[in-house]
């Protein structure tokens, strides 16, 4: 379990140094306020699955 926590935090590292949230956030709001919705609840069930995921 150790092996999934290097590999969540590189994976947070390299996606917090290439996304600009900003510009993050702007496309996906010109998709459309659904898809928007859709795409951040996603992403929050996502982060949790994986929370829990690496605590077990």
């Amino acid at each position: 379990m150790k092996n999934l926590q290097g590999y969540f935090f590189a994976l947070m590292m390299l996606v917090t140094l290439t996304l600009s949230s900003c510009e993050l956030v702007g496309d996906i709001f010109k998709a459309g306020m659904w898809t928007a919705v859709i795409i951040i609840v996603l992403i929050i069930v996502l982060v949790m699955w994986l929370f829990r995921k690496i605590r077990r």
